[in-house]
């Protein structure tokens, strides 16, 4: 990252200044000083890559909420070109990226963007993991929810989902196990504790709970969604006509 290459080049060059110009027994004065370089540096750059990502990033999903996609999905391409200054930049563009491609069903042109993706952002680990499981790599399916899941152990539907998964391919055993693992993070939980209950007694998960978190994994089919769409619609109505 060259925000740490920059960095440690200006440490090391005033520590080299202050101990040539001091005399190395006062190395304790020139580490010292080269250590708030270092930081006074690493803090300064941090701050201008941040200004001009948010330039970017702010309108790109301004952009993509109000649907004008394209220009979108081109202007968070263009943040890409940070992705060399600063630690974890570059893998949560591509995880805003891939997530518009997988929202809108281009799961092909999503896969490379998720792959790529951070590992703390959750929601695009799940799209990630599941299109493994959609191109039958189960392995790497259990691999990427394992590790979403040490990143972020207190998601509800996070754990339904891996479960969920785990049910389609047959995995119904470790299904239950994950839940119960999610029932001892989340003891109140009762989407966690509904689906387990059905898993153990062999039925089908229930992931309404969980609205419209659910169903941007595209996992229920097209007149499922459709219906639960209209349904929250028709609930809408009825509150405004109250």
């Amino acid at each position: 990252m060259y925000n740490l290459l920059i960095s440690a080049g200006a440490a090391v060059a005033v520590f080299l200044i202050v101990s040539l110009s001091a005399g190395f027994q006062y190395w304790w004065a020139a580490g010292l000083a080269a250590l708030l370089v270092f930081l006074g540096s690493f803090l300064v750059i941090s701050r201008i890559v941040t200004k001009k990502l948010e330039a970017i990033m702010e309108p790109a999903m301004k952009d993509i909420q109000a649907q004008r996609f394209e220009k979108g999905l081109r202007d968070l391409k263009s943040a890409l070109r940070f992705g060399k200054w600063q630690i974890y930049v570059e893998s949560q563009i591509n995880s805003a990226i891939g997530m518009v491609y997988f929202v809108r069903r281009d799961f092909s042109t999503a896969f490379p963007y998720l792959e790529k993706g951070f590992f703390k952002n959750w929601v695009t680990m799940g799209m990630l993991a599941v299109t493994y499981m959609k191109r039958n790599k189960h392995d790497k399916m259990k691999e990427t929810f394992d590790k979403a899941l040490m990143g972020s152990p207190k998601e509800s539907l996070l754990y339904a989902l891996y479960a969920y998964c785990l049910n389609e391919i047959g995995e119904t055993v470790k299904g239950c196990e994950v839940l119960a693992k999610g029932v001892s993070k989340l003891p109140g939980d009762e989407n966690l504790k509904q689906n387990l209950e059905l898993l153990r007694e062999g039925k089908k998960m229930k992931m309404k709970g969980y609205g419209e978190m659910w169903l941007q994994f595209h996992l229920e089919s097209l007149g499922t969604i459709q219906k639960q769409q209209m349904a929250a619609m028709g609930g809408r109505r009825r509150i405004i006509r109250k």
